[in-house]
């Protein structure tokens, strides 16, 4: 398996051959600190790679252990779970437990982050199918459009090219007809490769593929009571087909999707996606103080206990019926996170804390931090903007003052009216970068220097207002 990084290969090594030293090596060129929280999840994608080398009896009583990260916003809890999920090429679920309710009440029931994950890992692996077949699916397709070009026409002793016309002589003979053909088809080939039969219109069937909308009214959603609408209407409707004009490079955009569709064995997808969500998923489930606790006044407690209770099954494994199949989830890994300052994960209901055996907490963001989520990741800030204004010829500088006075600031506003974390930093970017991002091209020098000078003049008007907070996002 190689991995990927920021949709690029960062080094080529099997994930089984990374240690959890290495692991957190790896996410250390993403997010700055908390090496607790690495270390943690390190082991726990390490503990998978161990489990598969387990004798079949052993590895099905391996339960993941699942995490809890506590640390407040901003500090880099959902990015190192992104980042592990995609090191992996694990399917990964980002949601928030605020957004369950308990079962037989309006609002998402907690196995449908099951069947959402279930989703991801089908779209992925559908894009590693079609990634192997498409040269097969361009060829195919390229045909297929050759065809629409130069259809053949062995009995009438002369092919038709829009307003061409190549006669093969008085009488032709079969074998001539055929060479004089190919030689055509060859030429027309070359130049559909070059793009200079881009804009020829050509005429072609096309598939219908709108169907009417039906809404089923319930407690719950469509995608709740496992019933894949679209594919039941699509079924009904996709035998109908209609002739339609098209340029060439559309058409042929059209039938490479075509093709692929033929090429991928969609049930042998579905299996190996199954196969990776009970084996490899990842589930990040944000916000999982917002349910701790009891709420307050009498009647039923949906959103709360009732969530927690619902989700005990999920965690500690069960099976839930997606479109796909079935799901087990035993062997998933949970990672819950939440900033825990009104409660604590202790007021969480036993059950549900057994199931979260790791804890560990994030350390709030120092300055020295802001400095080098300027700088340091592989993909930093600084990196972004000067990458963007780059695209329109604008070279941007930051010295080293700048970054400083930048984190600063960060540092000072978060200590105000709320602490954000490093989010901090994209409003106060934008804000020193307003002018230059607006004028785009039209800047004159092309060559911008930001420094502290400049970042205090640009944040001045926030600087002289005791009333930070109307400035935050």
């Amino acid at each position: 398996m190689v991995i990927y990084l920021s949709g690029e290969v960062e080094e080529e090594a099997r994930l089984d051959e990374l240690t959890p030293r290495q692991i957190v090596e790896q996410l250390d060129k993403h997010v700055v600190g908390q090496h607790a929280a690495k270390r943690a999840v390190a082991i726990a994608l390490r503990n998978r790679v161990r489990r598969q080398k387990l004798r079949p009896d052993m590895a099905a009583d391996v339960m993941p252990k699942n995490i809890i990260m506590i640390g407040s916003t901003g500090v880099g809890k959902t990015e190192i779970a992104r980042r592990l999920a995609r090191m992996s090429g694990s399917p990964f679920l980002k949601v928030e437990a605020s957004k369950f309710t308990e079962v037989g009440y309006v609002g998402r029931d907690v196995e449908s982050m099951i069947r959402d994950l279930t989703e991801i890992a089908v779209d992925m692996v559908r894009a590693e199918k079609i990634e192997e077949v498409a040269e097969k699916a361009e060829t195919g397709a390229e045909e297929r459009v050759l065809d629409l070009l130069l259809p053949p026409r062995p009995s009438s002793g002369f092919y038709n090219f829009g307003d061409e016309e190549e006669t093969a002589g008085p009488s032709p003979q079969p074998q001539d007809r055929d060479e004089q053909f190919q030689k055509t088809r060859e030429k027309l080939r070359a130049q559909l490769r070059e793009g200079k039969l881009d804009n020829r219109l050509v005429e072609m069937e096309v598939r219908e593929k709108s169907f009417p909308t039906i809404e089923v009214a319930g407690p719950q959603g469509v995608e709740e009571m496992g019933i894949n609408m679209k594919d039941m209407l699509g079924n009904l409707f996709q035998g109908r087909t209609k002739r339609q004009r098209m340029r060439v490079e559309e058409a042929l955009e059209y039938l490479i999707q075509e093709e692929e569709e033929r090429l991928v064995d969609m049930d042998a997808v579905s299996r190996a996606a199954l196969e990776r969500v009970e084996s490899n998923g990842i589930i990040f489930l944000d916000e999982l103080d917002k349910i701790a606790g009891r709420e307050s006044g009498a009647g039923p407690d949906v959103s709360r206990e009732g969530v927690q209770r619902d989700l005990l099954p999920i965690v500690e494994g069960t099976t839930v019926n997606t479109r796909y199949g079935m799901v087990r989830t035993d062997h998933i890994l949970f990672i819950a996170a939440g900033a825990f300052h009104v409660s604590k994960p202790s007021d969480l209901i036993p059950e549900l804390q057994g199931r979260f055996p790791i804890r560990v907490g994030l350390d709030s963001l120092t300055l020295e931090d802001f400095k080098r989520i300027l700088t340091e990741p592989k993909n930093s800030l600084v990196k972004q903007y000067k990458a963007l204004l780059e695209t329109e010829g604008i070279e941007l500088e930051f010295t080293e003052d700048a970054v400083d006075s930048v984190a600063r600031f960060a540092v000072r506003v978060n200590e105000q009216p709320e602490n954000i974390g490093a989010r901090r930093l994209h409003t106060i970017m934008e804000k020193v970068l307003d002018e230059i991002s607006f004028l785009g091209p039209d800047l004159e020098p092309k060559q911008q220097v930001i420094d502290a000078a400049y970042v205090t003049r640009t944040l001045a008007d926030i600087v002289k207002d005791q009333d930070l907070s109307r400035y935050v996002l």
